[in-house]
This record gives structure tokens, C-alpha cells and sequence, in this order.
């Protein structure tokens, strides 16, 4: 249950918080300091820790897949899904190189993060398909 509790709760930091959808100007300057998310860096940071989640709960299902079901392989499956998605928008609208605070290079570790969470969850699903 605690694995669970935090990936919603790190999902719904990353829709509520990230996403900046507080009011259409405010998202307008989030996207012009680059991405998604806020400042850059927090952006990027949140959707590589949702990336984050879907790579440990997809891993965890591979090597128990008895213990957590189906369950936990779509768990990790959506979150490797959403923080991919989250952190290839946000590394296409960043407009400059790395080093300048937009959040480049946490946004390529969460789309490295994403594919791995997405494959293992993937993986595991398809386990967990032929297990029952």
C-alpha cells in the first residue's frame, strides 16, 4: 500500500503542481522558461520521479510477480507511460542547451526512466498474463 500511496501522491503533485494549471498567463511563462512544470528544473525533476516510480514498481513486479498481480505491473506500467510522456513534451519545448536551468538533462533522465518503467511494466504484465 505505501508504494501506492506514493506514486498518487507524487502523480497528483506532478498534475496539480506541475502542470501549472493555476491560470492561462502563468502557464504561458511556465512554458516560456522552458517546458513544463513550473521553474524547469522542477518540472523535469517530477516527472523523472514519476518515471522514477514506474521503473522501481516495474521492477518489483518482474521479480515478484505472484505477489502484487497484474496490479502492480499496470501500476508501473501508467506511471513509466505518464512520466515518459510528461518528460518528452517537456524536453521538446526547453529551447536552449543544458546548463541554464530549464531542465534539459532531468528531462532526458525521465524519458530514460519512462521507457525503462514502461518495458517492465510491460514485461511483467505479460508475466503475470500467463501466470494466471
Amino acid at each position: 500500500m505505501p508504494v501506492r500511496h506514493l506514486l498518487a501522491t507524487t502523480t497528483a503533485a506532478a498534475l496539480a503542481g506541475g502542470l501549472g494549471f493555476a491560470a492561462p498567463a502563468a502557464a504561458h511563462v511556465s512554458v516560456a522558461a522552458g517546458g513544463i512544470g513550473g521553474s524547469g528544473r522542477f518540472g523535469a525533476t517530477t516527472f523523472a520521479a514519476v518515471s522514477l516510480a514506474g521503473a522501481i514498481i516495474g521492477g518489483l513486479a518482474v521479480a515478484r510477480p505472484t505477489s502484487g498481480g497484474r496490479g502492480r505491473a499496470l501500476l508501473a506500467l501508467a506511471a513509466g507511460l505518464v512520466g515518459l510522456v510528461l518528460s518528452a513534451v517537456h524536453l521538446a519545448l526547453t529551447s536552449d542547451g543544458f546548463g541554464n536551468g530549464q531542465g534539459r538533462a532531468g528531462a532526458i533522465v525521465g524519458v530514460v526512466l519512462g521507457v525503462v518503467g514502461t518495458g517492465l511494466g510491460g514485461w511483467a504484465s505479460a508475466r503475470a498474463r500467463r501466470t494466471t
